[in-house]
């Protein structure tokens, strides 16, 4: 009986371990996220689709509210972040994620076969990402499924037709 006990306690605290670990990593994502983009992931929904020729990458404000204040920032942060990743820079996704994002690599060294097209939307704005070279898509496939895995979105991973209409 003793020794079933021991070897229970032995196996759980490894996952223990293993959810702590993941809530501070999440922590972290959500910490590092809103001081490198400049709002809140309280007050902005973040979101990452895939579509047959790449994806997209959205931040709208939750509550209208915020506005006026957070959607300046969210279009100041989605010019900057448009222009770093053509050029092959993904600094600031490195440093939120705290890891080289899956694609990543593979993003820069394509950089040239990669549009990234910024939107203005009514409640903020989007990047859409699009490519007709196929190892570009896989990498931008694997780094939008990595997004809305640890940035916990819950958005589908599923690849749709096209870029969804911009309001």
């Amino acid at each position: 009986m003793v020794l079933r006990l021991v070897l229970l306690v032995m196996l759980g605290m490894p996952a223990r371990l293993l959810a702590e670990d993941e809530a501070g990593h999440a922590h972290g994502v959500d910490t590092r996220g809103d001081k490198g983009m400049g709002f809140s992931h309280d007050k902005v929904a973040h979101h990452f689709g895939l579509t047959k020729n790449g994806g997209f990458i959205t931040a709208e404000v939750k509550d209208q509210a915020d506005l006026e204040k957070a959607k300046p920032m969210i279009t100041g942060h989605f010019a900057h972040i448009g222009d770093a990743f053509k050029k092959g820079d993904f600094t600031l996704p490195m440093l939120i994620h705290d890891r080289v994002p899956p694609g990543a690599r593979t993003m820069k060294k394509l950089k040239a076969e990669i549009n990234y097209a910024f939107r203005e939307t009514p409640q903020g704005g989007r990047i859409d990402i699009t490519t007709d070279n196929a190892k570009a898509l896989k990498a931008i496939h694997r780094f939008l499924k990595f997004q809305i895995k640890d940035h916990r979105t819950g958005d589908s991973t599923a690849v749709a037709e096209a870029l969804p209409r911009t309001p």
